[in-house]
Parts: C-alpha cells; sequence; structure tokens
C-alpha cells in the first residue's frame, strides 16, 4: 500500500472485511474493550454536552448528532441518550445490523462526501474511523462541513504504526496515528482542537507484546475482537474505563488516541 501525506495512492477496499461486521455486532456489547471506550468515550461527551448547553442551543431544542462511520450501531445507541442521533456507513451490512436494532436514522455513504447539508449537526464523531479513509483530510473537512457555528467533533483513532497488527488489516486501516499527526491534520481541516490524549493505557505493553508474538509465530484470529479471557472480562473492561478519570492529565502511551475539537 502506497501513501503520501494524507492520501492512499494505492486505495483499499472502503469497507472492513466482510465478515467483520458479525463478529463486531456480536461482540460489542460484552467485549471489555468496547464496553470501556464507550465509558470514555462518554466521558467526553458528558463534558462536551454540559458545554452546548452553557452556551445556550436556541429554543431549548434536542442536540443533533451524526456518528459518521457508525458500524454497527452500539456507539449509535449511546449517542441517541444526549440527542437526536444519525448515522452513516459506506456498509450496507452494518446499516442492516442498525436497522435491526431500530436504529432508523441511518444512511449509505461515505465520510469524504457526506450525504447531509451544511450546519446541519452540533456534534460530530469519527470512532475508529478516520484511520479507514484514503483521505483522512477531506474526511474531517466534511466533518467540519456538517457542523454548525461553536459545534464540536470528537474523534478515537489508533495510535502508533509500529502496534500495526491482524485487527488493522482485516479492518483495511489505512493508517496508525501519533498525537502530532492527528492534530497536524484536523488542524488542516480547520479545527480548533480542545484535548487531545492517548488512551488504553493499560493494555499498552501487553497489546505490544502480543502483537509482537503475533508477528514471530504467524498467527492470524480471524478477528481480535475474538481474543478475551472469559472470565475477566468484566475486569478488563472496568480497567479500561477507569482511564477515564486520567483524560484531564498529561498525555501518555497507549493504543488509542482520543480528541474532542470544536469547529
Amino acid at each position: 500500500m502506497a501513501t503520501t501525506a494524507n492520501t492512499v495512492t494505492e486505495p483499499l477496499p472502503r469497507e472492513m472485511q466482510q465478515h467483520t461486521y458479525a463478529i463486531m455486532r456480536r461482540v460489542e456489547e460484552s467485549h471489555w474493550w468496547f464496553v470501556g471506550r464507550r465509558q470514555i468515550i462518554r466521558s467526553f461527551l458528558v463534558r462536551i454536552f454540559q458545554d452546548l448547553k452553557a452556551n445556550g442551543k436556541e429554543g431549548g431544542s434536542a442536540f443533533n448528532i451524526l456518528d459518521v462511520g457508525c458500524g454497527t450501531g452500539a456507539n449509535l445507541e449511546m449517542l441517541s441518550e444526549f440527542g437526536v442521533a444519525e448515522g452513516v456507513d459506506v456498509s450496507p451490512e452494518a446499516l442492516s445490523f442498525c436497522q435491526a436494532r431500530g436504529l432508523e436514522k441511518v444512511k449509505l455513504g461515505a465520510a469524504e462526501a457526506l450525504p447531509y447539508d451544511n450546519n446541519s449537526f452540533d456534534l460530530a464523531t469519527g470512532l475508529d474511523v478516520v484511520e479507514h479513509l484514503d483521505d483522512d483530510l477531506a474526511g474531517l473537512k466534511e466533518m467540519r462541513r456538517v457542523l454548525r457555528p461553536g459545534g464540536r467533533a470528537v474523534l478515537f483513532v489508533p495510535a502508533f504504526m509500529f502496534l500495526w497488527g491482524v485487527q488493522d488489516d482485516i479492518s483495511n486501516h489505512r493508517r496508525r496515528y501519533t498525537l502530532k499527526q492527528l492534530k497536524d491534520v484536523v488542524g488542516q481541516a480547520g479545527f480548533e482542537v480542545e484535548r487531545v490524549t492517548y488512551v488504553n493505557i493499560s493494555f499498552f505493553t501487553p497489546i505490544f507484546l502480543g502483537r509482537l508474538l503475533m508477528r514471530a509465530t504467524g498467527l492470524r484470529p480471524e478477528s481480535e475482537n475474538n481474543i478475551t479471557i472469559g472470565f475477566l472480562n468484566g475486569v478488563l473492561g472496568k480497567l479500561l474505563a477507569a482511564e477515564r478519570v486520567l483524560e484531564c492529565g498529561q498525555p501518555r502511551p497507549g493504543d488509542r488516541s482520543g480528541l474532542p475539537m470544536t469547529g
């Protein structure tokens, strides 16, 4: 795969490998990684919506939220707790899983050409999405276009190319980011960064060693989302979720970068 600064010159398929959607739908409500990540994301969202409310929304109407790359719908369900949430994804299969959950406000579309009008949303999220885009800058500019003045965006992306693993391959990721790379590209898209931090600090070393082992042995599971320790699943989820209290601290190495920003 050949790349330039923000653009893949030999693009991969836009969707993840087909088998991954059913696996994601099966595990995303219980697997420690998804459960813990949603708690961290929720901590960002609570602060963002407190701020938006403090700044006043005309007429007191509900907040409009767009989840770019909504996948099979677990994050979209969470976002619905904060306002009127809509989702967009390039995968018809992912959208069928959303609709089976009762999530009807979903559309088929690409992040680089969102099927929405300008100034439509108070919040846009890209939760492990931007790394899938051939042109991440174009996707981020689209997120900014659909945001209202003063709107916010939240991104989660995988961190560090040296942590590249099976999940990156089957998800058709284009890249992993450092904080500097992420800040640079969101700045180019016209956003003002409010906070950027690494998360999944607790499991940085196990993930690094596990991926070294998989490279050395040639082990390639169907999906890393299938990997967990059943009797420890709940404990691991709580451990990851506990990192939300570190969000106000100094950035430190982790497997993911989290970034709330304003348009």
